[in-house]
């Protein structure tokens, strides 16, 4: 039975999604160390850079190598072997090494069958679930090179966290902020790319002739160094020479300086300024991000704040609650004692106890016990008649019944009882039970459902015997 995993994320690659089941409780180091990388954004856009045809696939090298990658410790970690935990099926995911223990660090690899070589060897830290296995699978099926390595890699695209068993993981840099620095820096080569086209759309007008302008040499294209300084340092006579011719700068635009060489020399320092202007543009980025940092700091630090202005606002009005209460001259209210549930439910029934009368209190039980003496006294004051069984009994009362009828009606909904003579009755039982037996003979009929079966087939039979006693007789009958 495998154990139960803690954690899951889903890795969007250029093939499908793949979802990851984590044993964060058993790996817990490695889970996070992936978790944290997953948060800062290392992943995105990171290659399978080595398939192994029903053996592995292989990723997490920001290089694209395989010779790369970091951890988040900031170096490599050791490994977490669980003996619980094996390379016994497809789909298990386990961190790469460089072949010696304790060197793992952003790469990992998930496997396409059992793999009971890499046991003790490789730490197995998730598990892929549900049908994202196939998406695996048709990496795995990708065609290769002689290195193993897929000639149309596919991508990560991102990884997206559902549960992080780790909430106190606190990223270097979230993958949103990476994100955006990215795209700062696209933005940023984009301009300098159509700032670009537009000076060399601006040269190309020199191509045209006019007929004023035939005695001007035309100017050959001088392109411009530009220094890899800091712009306070510009002005400084100092800076070496290989500094300021590291990198090319792209190509003038044409101004009188170009048809006036003499003056080339005083429009240095201008055009050094103009063209560090668009390497400004991504400090700007970055103080952009500082500031959208800054700001999410102080909107948490606004509600913690706020929380504990609530808080301290609470504990004062109960501070001033109990002065109150120790303060006022009012005589203290005397605390109930708490009831169990049992005491409040034996309350309920304890209210109705005794007996109701209409339009009358509840009767004593002095009074109650009062009525059961007299009625004691009554018992013994009563001679004992010697009355006859109860089946001479029946035809003695029932001759008497017609006799003894009442001669005035009684009202509705009055129950008077009168009759006193079965005070001094005796009790007579019969013997044997001979006659409830017999009774329940005569009323009771036991049916017994195999009995009906039997007797329905036994009529079908008799049926069945009597219709082909008719059809031989009938058929004689009707030949000629």
């Amino acid at each position: 039975m495998a154990l139960p995993t803690r954690g899951r994320v889903i890795l969007e690659t250029t093939v499908g999604e793949v979802d990851i089941e984590l044993w964060s409780k058993e790996t817990p180091k490695t889970c996070r160390n992936f978790l944290a990388l997953a948060m800062e954004g290392y992943y995105d856009g990171v290659i399978f850079h080595r398939v192994v045809p029903d053996f592995l696939v292989q990723t997490g090298d920001r290089t694209g190598t395989g010779a790369g990658g970091e951890s988040f410790y900031g170096e490599p970690f050791e490994d977490e072997i669980h003996p619980r935990l094996r390379f016994a099926h497809r789909g298990l995911v386990g961190m790469a090494n460089n072949g010696t223990k304790n060197s793992n660090d952003s790469q990992f690899f998930i496997t396409l069958n059992r793999a009971d070589e890499l046991n003790g060897k490789h730490t197995l830290f998730g598990r892929v679930v549900g049908d994202t296995i196939f998406n695996v699978l048709k990496i795995g099926e990708m065609e290769i090179d002689e290195n193993e390595r897929p000639l149309y890699p596919p991508k990560i695209k991102r990884v997206r966290i559902v549960d992080n068993p780790f909430p106190d993981i606190v990223p270097r840099i979230t993958a949103e902020e990476k994100r955006a620095q990215q795209r700062a820096r696209e933005q940023a080569q984009r301009e300098r790319e159509e700032e670009q086209r537009r000076r060399g759309a601006k040269k190309d007008v020199k191509l045209l002739s006019f007929g004023g302008e035939e005695e001007v040499e035309e100017e050959p294209v001088v392109f411009k160094k530009k220094p890899i300084v800091r712009p306070d340092l510009v002005d400084n006579p100092d800076l070496p020479a290989t500094l300021a011719t590291a990198i090319p700068e792209p190509p003038a635009p044409k101004t009188k300086d170009n048809e006036k060489p003499a003056k080339r020399d005083r429009t240095d320092e201008p055009e050094s300024r103009t063209s560090e202007q668009p390497e400004k543009k991504p400090k700007k980025d970055e103080s952009d991000i500082a500031k959208i940092r800054e700001k999410h700091e102080r909107e948490k630090a606004a509600q913690s704040n706020s929380r504990k202005s609530e808080i301290e606002k609470m504990e004062a009005e109960i501070r001033k609650l109990t002065r109150r209460g120790e303060d006022s001259d009012e005589e203290p209210v005397p605390k109930r004692p708490k009831k169990s549930l049992l005491e409040e439910e034996m309350a309920k029934y304890a209210k109705s106890r005794g007996v109701h009368k209409k339009g009358k209190g509840k009767k004593d039980e002095g009074d109650i016990l009062a009525a059961l003496n007299s009625f004691r006294n009554k018992l013994k004051s009563t001679a004992v008649e010697d009355s006859p069984p109860p089946e001479q009994q029946e035809g003695q009362h029932g001759g008497e019944e017609t006799e003894q009828k009442p001669a005035v009606p009684e009202e509705e909904g009055m129950e008077v009882d009168n009759d006193t003579g079965f005070l001094g009755h005796l009790l007579h039982f019969p013997k044997g039970n001979e006659e409830e037996v017999a009774k329940a003979e005569r009323e009771y009929e036991v049916i017994d459902p195999r009995q009906r079966g039997a007797r329905a087939r036994e009529e079908e039979r008799e049926r069945k015997r009597a219709m082909k006693g008719k059809d031989i007789t009938g058929g004689r009958g009707f030949r000629r």
